[in-house]
Order: C-alpha cells, then sequence, then structure tokens
C-alpha cells in the first residue's frame, strides 16, 4: 500500500503545481509584452516535444551536482511532472483565454482593472469553465503518467511491482495487480470528467 500512497500523494502534488504553473504560462503566452510571450511560447514548445522520461532523468541526475541533496526519486518524478504536464494544461487554458469574448477584456481595462486583475477576476473564472474537460483528460493523463517515478526509485506503485515480481518471479500477475491500482484512481476521474462534460453541455 506504500506504493499506492505514493502514487496518490504525486499525483495530486503534480497536480496542483502543474495547474498553477499551467495559469501562468498560459497568462505569458497571450501577454502583451513580448519576452513574457516568448518565455511562455519556448517552455510549452520545449516541453511538449521531449519525452517525460528524459525530463525525470535529467532533473534526478542533475539535482545533486547542484547541490540540491534533497532531490530524491519521488521529488524528482514528481517535479518532472508538474513541469510536463503544465505544458498541456497552458495551452488547453490558453484556448479557454482566446475563447473568451475580447470585449470582456476591454470591459475589465474600461473600468479601471490593471491588465492582471482583467485576467484574475473576469478572464480566466469564464475561460476555466470552458476547458474543464480538456483539462480533467490532462488530469488522467497525468495519474498514469505518475508511473515514471518507478525509473528513479520514486517509491510508487510502479517500483513496487518491479520489486515483487522480480523477488517472486512472477510478472503478469503482478502487474494486473498494478494495473487495478491504477484504475481504482483513473475510473472515478473519467467518470467525473464525463458528468462535467454533460453538465456543462445543456
Amino acid at each position: 500500500m506504500q506504493g499506492f500512497g505514493n502514487t496518490v500523494k504525486a499525483s495530486l502534488i503534480a497536480l496542483v503545481a502543474s495547474f498553477i504553473l499551467g495559469a501562468v504560462i498560459a497568462v505569458f503566452r497571450i501577454s502583451p509584452v513580448k519576452p513574457l510571450n516568448w518565455f511562455g511560447a519556448a517552455y510549452v514548445e520545449f516541453l511538449r516535444n521531449i519525452p517525460l522520461l528524459l525530463i525525470v532523468l535529467l532533473i534526478f541526475l542533475a539535482g545533486p551536482n547542484f547541490g540540491l541533496s534533497f532531490i530524491d526519486g519521488f521529488v524528482a518524478g514528481t517535479l518532472a511532472l508538474s513541469i510536463y504536464t503544465s505544458a498541456f494544461i497552458a495551452e488547453a487554458i490558453r484556448a479557454g483565454i482566446q475563447a473568451v469574448p475580447k470585449g470582456q477584456m476591454e470591459a475589465g481595462r474600461s473600468s479601471g482593472l490593471t491588465y492582471i486583475q482583467t485576467m484574475r477576476y473576469i478572464i480566466l473564472p469564464q475561460a476555466l469553465r470552458i476547458v474543464i474537460p480538456p483539462l480533467g483528460n490532462q488530469f488522467l493523463n497525468l495519474v498514469k503518467n505518475s508511473s515514471v517515478l518507478g525509473v528513479v526509485a520514486g517509491l510508487d506503485l510502479m517500483y513496487f511491482g518491479d520489486i515483487i515480481s522480480s523477488q517472486v518471479f512472477v510478472t503478469f500477475s503482478v502487474y494486473i495487480f498494478v494495473a487495478m491500482f491504477y484504475l481504482v484512481l483513473t475510473i472515478p476521474i473519467s467518470f467525473g470528467v464525463r458528468y462535467l462534460e454533460k453538465r456543462l453541455a445543456r
């Protein structure tokens, strides 16, 4: 059960961190300030086009070289999962922001709000409502992608599955058992996303 608990913990931490980071990057992507716009675009394009496993290994191996001794397998995996997923969430939120009528931004600015205040109080709440279904799918992928923690001894479900299968020399049954634990996590999210899609479609 330790592996299951660590998978849940890594998924929850990465879910919150990737959402916050993704929202910030999405605002950068449509910012009228060109350097922020360029940074947001480079961030998304770089992370979307390299494998998650490579990001995990870079953080895990580079951490100790920069004096970051606290970066163990669990921290490296969770951090990489957060950064990688945030690129996809940023694109989903950016699409949602662009779906909000431009008059909303103009109305916010003309009423005396700053660009950031208009984004925070007017645009983002509407955009998030639009992109709830795609965000749900990203969170579903996040839980499944948490299996990369097993590569760097992140003490997750896959890590303990690998250890048990190597000790008892039974691979198929062990990994079926691991898959059932993942289904316990992903099926409720999947049903939740479908429920929200139907509710928002009314």
